[in-house]
């Protein structure tokens, strides 16, 4: 059987309106530093750059990017659970 205590102890993160306080407050500092985008003049080097809130798209459209190639590379490199055991033989 299992000694171990058992920890009851609630966290704060175990209360679900405490995480969707903190998803919130993200949406809504993410909002206001796009929305930033509007205050201060930017010094470009391509025309695309100039465009309203150009910056946040772009780096949105790279981390979707790079998550969807690291699902293909994934197939493409995948290997058996007991390739390694293989090896030694």
């Amino acid at each position: 059987m299992n000694d171990a205590p058992r920890d009851d102890k609630t966290y704060w993160l175990d209360d679900k309106r405490n995480v969707d306080k903190i998803w919130y407050g993200l949406l809504a500092v993410c909002a206001l530093l796009f929305a930033a985008d509007a205050f201060y003049h930017k010094h470009v080097h391509f025309g695309a750059e100039s465009w309203f809130g150009f910056y946040g798209v772009y780096g949105f459209v790279a981390c979707v990017f790079l998550v969807l190639a690291a699902r293909v590379l994934r197939r493409m490199l995948i290997r058996p659970e007991d390739y390694y055991d293989k090896a030694d033989d």
